[in-house]
């Protein structure tokens, strides 16, 4: 395993963990108290802010920002430019501060995808993609597809990441599925 990379361009305050084979790229700032796992990759212009979570395997790409209060757990998939709030009621006048911040919880293999919106005090559910520019305003459950303006789940995602048919079978490795009303339940035995 090799050492993390930084590249000269980026920006790394003290107190921050950044595991072996992790590289941040050209114009990165990691914040203090960030800890951040193994073999992350971070694109160019993201901030990790104070206290940020992040897993092993994670990718974050381009110009996203990573607000105090927000847990990505392992294999999380971040788009350019995706977006993380930390406070439902932002007024310059009257910071709150770490203290008044929500947490935003990014379960495991989920992927958020390119310009979208992740409205803070939420939790993103295991292998669950939000769409491209979709803005998510509510809790995500395992394996959800979310689409839309507010985000509203519109199919259900295998392991693999593609989009389930409509019998809950994966067209790229053969998984099959079953659900009920609200949620996706373990994978059906073959």
């Amino acid at each position: 395993m090799s050492a993390a990379f930084v590249h000269p361009s980026s920006f790394v305050d003290e107190n921050v963990e950044i595991g072996e084979g992790t590289k941040i790229w050209h114009f990165c700032h990691i914040q203090s108290g960030a800890r951040i796992g193994m073999n992350c990759s971070f694109g160019q212009n993201v901030n990790v802010s104070n206290n940020v979570q992040i897993g092993d395997g994670v990718k974050v790409q381009n110009n996203v920002s990573l607000y105090e209060g927000v847990i990505l757990e392992d294999y999380v998939f971040c788009g350019p430019s995706c977006v993380f709030t930390n406070d439902l009621t932002p007024r310059a006048r009257f910071p709150k501060g770490a203290a008044g911040y929500k947490k935003t919880v990014v379960k495991h293999d989920a992927t958020i995808g390119a310009n979208a919106t992740i409205v803070c005090g939420h939790t993103i559910g295991e292998y669950a993609t939000i769409a491209a520019g979709a803005v998510v305003t509510k809790d995500v459950p395992p394996h959800a597809l979310m689409a839309g303006v507010p985000a509203k789940q519109v199919g259900w995602v295998c392991e693999c990441g593609q989009v389930l048919n409509g019998n809950l079978a994966c067209v790229d490795c053969g998984q099959k599925y079953r659900a009920d009303e609200e949620s996706l339940l373990e994978r059906a035995v073959l």
